[in-house]
């Protein structure tokens, strides 16, 4: 798979590399002041988008997966690797999904870029993908004999969040030096807002009468989970390509939540809640409700247009977790 990867990568870039040199010196020039910043998911974008609020300083802030294409199915396209290529700033999340960009990055033609792999800047917080009981098991494949798959969705801690805010924020700082005032006025105002938010969290699981969420779907929140003390049953990993559960991973599930008296099933965005429906069917009572959690993995620039942010969706995830832990 990453020889395959590697040779499609190659092509574009010798595009690219042709594209730049065909430039010349105008687009250049007309681009001399413009910071320039690519992130690849909708969460880097919208912590970017808050650190500058309403600077001066002529900023281009692009989102690669801004089609409904999740990360783990992702693959750049030409114009994306020269977005790349010429940025100010990069921030990418750095798992497994992106093993692509090793191979963008040694063709960039700006030697001042400042990249931010996420997995990276968190360091002992990253936290190993986990198998927990009746979680359907994925074919061994070569990456797994490379050493541990790490959980990509460290963006679903608000923790994590603050110190990737940190981290971004202090990059916009070195890259324009001029407004970094506003810049740390900006984040110090977005850490209220996600500290309050966590708060927020705690406060509601402190208060629950369920501990335990049971998820018919892959489940990305494990950083979340792990924040509040939660527990967790679920059909596949977070990072799963999985879209099939077997007979013996729905009958498992079934009864937890026949054992632990769980009113809810979740899932994930998206409008296919097959297992979902039939882990229900499979309960004594089958009268559990859906719920659906935002994972944020397939924001569009649509959804910005409309109002998305990272915490509005981060609130309505909260109302969320309070009805499935009622």
């Amino acid at each position: 798979m990453k020889k395959i990867i590697s040779l499609f990568l190659t092509i574009i870039l010798m595009v690219c590399g042709s594209v730049v040199c065909n430039a010349g010196g105008e687009a250049s020039d007309q681009s001399e002041d413009l910071i320039q910043i690519v992130t690849t998911i909708f969460p880097e974008y919208d912590w970017v988008q808050n650190i500058i609020g309403d600077s001066p300083a002529n900023t281009e802030v692009t989102m690669l997966l801004d089609n409904g294409v999740d990360l783990h199915s992702y693959q750049p396209t030409a114009a994306d690797i020269l977005k790349i290529s010429t940025c100010d700033l990069f921030i990418y999340v750095g798992g497994e999904s992106d093993q692509w960009v090793e191979d963008a990055l040694q063709e960039t033609v700006n030697p001042d870029m400042i990249v931010l792999n996420l997995l990276e800047v968190l360091g002992d917080r990253v936290k190993e993908e986990e198998l927990v009981e009746g979680m359907e098991e994925e074919e061994e494949d070569d990456a797994a004999e490379e050493g541990p798959e790490y959980d990509e969705h460290v963006w679903l801690s608000l923790r994590n969040a603050s110190v990737l805010v940190t981290h971004i924020s202090e990059a916009l700082q070195s890259i324009d030096p001029d407004h970094a005032e506003i810049y740390i006025e900006n984040t110090a105002e977005y850490f209220g807002r996600l500290n309050t938010l966590d708060e927020e969290y705690q406060e509601s699981v402190s208060e629950a009468s369920v501990t335990t969420l049971l998820f018919g779907d892959r489940f990305p929140f494990r950083y979340l989970a792990d924040d509040y003390g939660l527990d967790y049953y679920a059909a596949f990993t977070g990072c799963s390509a999985e879209t099939e559960a077997s007979f013996e991973t729905i009958i498992f599930l079934a009864q937890k939540i026949d054992d632990l008296s769980l009113h809810s099933v979740l899932t994930i965005e998206g409008t296919d809640h097959r297992i979902a429906e039939t882990i229900i069917q499979n309960t004594a009572s089958k009268d559990q409700k859906i719920l659906t959690m935002d994972s944020m993995q397939s924001t569009t620039s649509k959804n910005v247009q409309d109002g998305a942010t990272y915490l509005s969706i981060m609130e309505k995830n909260l109302n969320v977790l309070k009805e499935a832990l009622k």
